[in-house]
């Protein structure tokens, strides 16, 4: 037997298998109160627990995803993130995010509490008109993220919006 459930001789759990190198890892820890880190949409296609407070999912190329993360100490929150990435190819450039493996195509990239919540909110009308957040134009994040940078705010995502999205997928414009 080998990969991920392999035993030695000894008994010890071997290593687990390597991951095929088109994924993009995403590790997640959940320690109450300290440091929460979760997917708040996307498609993984595996996930390996690592213990009771770590595991790793994986997503395909193509996959859009929002990652949370955020990190408290006696005091209060001390870090606040939230990243809507694309999962990309090895060949495809892409940017470094903490936890996640090789990385990715940050389409939306906020800091700070007030606007965590607020792209929070903005996912929870996007999923409450019906539209899965994993399936919005990457546009909309990038205008999205452009949008609250300049501290201006950004247009709502429309079923109109989403509709003209699949239909220019859909013939490759």
């Amino acid at each position: 037997m080998t990969g991920a459930g392999a035993i030695h001789a000894r008994g010890a759990p071997g290593p687990a298998a390597p991951p095929p190198i088109h994924l993009t890892e995403v590790e997640l820890t959940w320690i109450e109160k300290r440091i929460e880190n979760w997917i708040r949409f996307g498609r993984e296609v595996g996930e390996q627990i690592l213990d009771r407070r770590r595991r790793v999912l994986r997503f395909g190329p193509g996959s859009v995803f929002g990652f949370v993360r955020w990190a408290a100490n006696d005091h209060g929150t001390i870090a606040s993130h939230l990243d809507v990435l694309r999962a990309a190819l090895p060949t495809e450039p892409q940017q470094t995010v903490p936890f996640v493996r090789p990385g990715g195509d940050i389409l939306l990239k906020v800091e700070g509490w007030p606007k965590v919540e607020r792209v929070l909110q903005m996912i929870d009308v996007i999923e409450a008109a019906g539209i899965d957040a994993a399936d919005v134009s990457p546009d909309h994040w990038r205008h999205v993220h452009n949008r609250m940078t300049a501290g201006q705010p950004p247009r709502p995502y429309t079923i109109g919006h989403h509709r003209a999205f699949l239909l220019r997928r859909r013939v490759g414009a």
